[in-house]
């Protein structure tokens, strides 16, 4: 089995995964974030195979993740840091493992320390990961400062209530946006940070281009590739998402061709008006080139994608994301009145129509779609018709 824990004799525990054999010491490690660290791993061989590699892993913890890129996606050269001086000994004790034509850093600086370096020297990487506690976004300028042109920002944050909109005034001051409750919280959050990412990136006069972007509801993960300017109608991508509470109806706008919002399917006056997130990002959350790549790279490697990251690979392919309007099929249930549409005749049955649609690869049981609310509500009833007469 690729993830196990062995015991050898006196020697002490050790952890393995993909091609790593590892000791994790007493810090805080999460096996279960194993499908990150493989699609950062198969990120790396993607890039690999364009240039060699130069790798920055700004909280390192254990150093899995370097370990792994040195190990599994032949990385030149590999920075590894972790603002914990403790943890440095272990740190060093793992990477000795590296080959010796991969360069090698161990650092123990806060990441604002070693940031602000870099752009001092202006010293710039092809891969940046920046794996935080909370929110990333008091680090996010600095963070893109320390990437190539060309090169790839790998962000996670832990900051789950102010994006999904349970901490209003703290979505206010870190994301610099409102944040309210909406049925795909998750890729809510998501589409904040991305926003928050653009907008830092076009401050700079840079351009960015979303890889992938994915979440177990605990941490939001983001992926962009940085650009050396903005793409032609890229701020296009920057807008607001409404959500009615009352019918369920949603609906986006971009900032460039802000208007009226329009009425919803509401008809009574004591409902609440529609709860309005943003600035976020409205446009695709995966690039379905980066994904097909990386399982490409799995093939070659068997060790380095576990059952887990597969699943999640071929759910994100699958949608692209392309619109931000996205319902559980419970809430089209409690609309209707009914039971809940099976998801997947119901996307079948809206693409025959011509509208986009797909099952959210992001939360699990939803449906993703640029089709009117009425027209999802009267095609989910006519799926539930044909289900109940088979």
């Amino acid at each position: 089995m690729a993830l196990a824990m062995i015991q050898e004799g006196a020697e002490p525990l050790h952890y393995c995964e993909g091609s790593a054999r590892l000791l994790l010491g007493t810090g805080f490690f999460r096996p279960e974030s194993r499908p990150a660290r493989d699609c950062s791993v198969l990120l790396a061989r993607t890039l690999v195979r364009q240039r060699p590699l130069l790798a920055l892993d700004l909280m390192a913890g254990c150093g899995i993740r370097s370990l792994r890129w040195g190990l599994e996606a032949q990385t030149a050269s590999i920075w590894a840091n972790d603002a914990d001086p403790d943890r440095l000994p272990l740190l060093e004790h793992n990477l000795a493992q590296l080959p010796a034509e991969v360069a090698r850093r161990c650092t123990a600086l806060t990441a604002q320390q070693l940031l602000a370096g870099c752009l001092q020297r202006q010293e710039r990487f092809d891969l940046v990961d920046l794996d935080a506690f909370g929110s990333v976004s008091a680090l996010l300028p600095l963070a893109l400062e320390a990437v190539r042109f060309d090169g790839v920002l790998m962000l996670a944050s832990s900051d789950g209530r102010s994006p999904t909109g349970h901490d209003r005034p703290a979505a206010v001051r870190r994301l610099g946006a409102a944040a309210r409750a909406h049925p795909a919280s998750w890729e809510l959050a998501l589409r904040l940070q991305l926003g928050m990412v653009a907008r830092c990136a076009w401050a700079l006069g840079r351009g960015i281009e979303p890889l992938f972007n994915f979440s177990e509801g605990r941490t939001f993960r983001t992926a962009v590739r940085l650009l050396r300017r903005p793409a032609t109608g890229e701020e296009r991508n920057l807008g607001l998402l409404a959500h009615c509470h009352g019918c369920g109806d949603q609906q986006v706008q971009s900032l460039l061709e802000l208007r009226r919002w329009q009425p919803c399917g509401c008809t009574s006056p004591a409902v609440p008006p529609l709860a309005v997130s943003g600035p976020l990002w409205i446009g695709n959350l995966q690039q379905p080139a980066t994904l097909s790549a990386m399982l490409d790279q799995a093939a070659l490697a068997p060790l380095t994608l576990a059952a887990a990251g597969e699943r999640l690979l071929r759910r994100l392919l699958a949608d692209p994301a392309p619109t931000a309007r996205c319902w559980p099929t419970e809430a089209i249930a409690r609309a209707l009145g009914l039971g809940q549409p099976p998801l997947v005749p119901l996307v079948m049955a809206l693409q025959q129509q011509g509208f986009s649609a797909a099952a959210s690869g992001v939360m699990a049981g939803q449906l993703r779609s640029d089709a009117p609310w009425p027209r999802i509500l009267e095609t989910a009833r006519a799926v539930l018709a044909a289900t109940a007469a088979k």
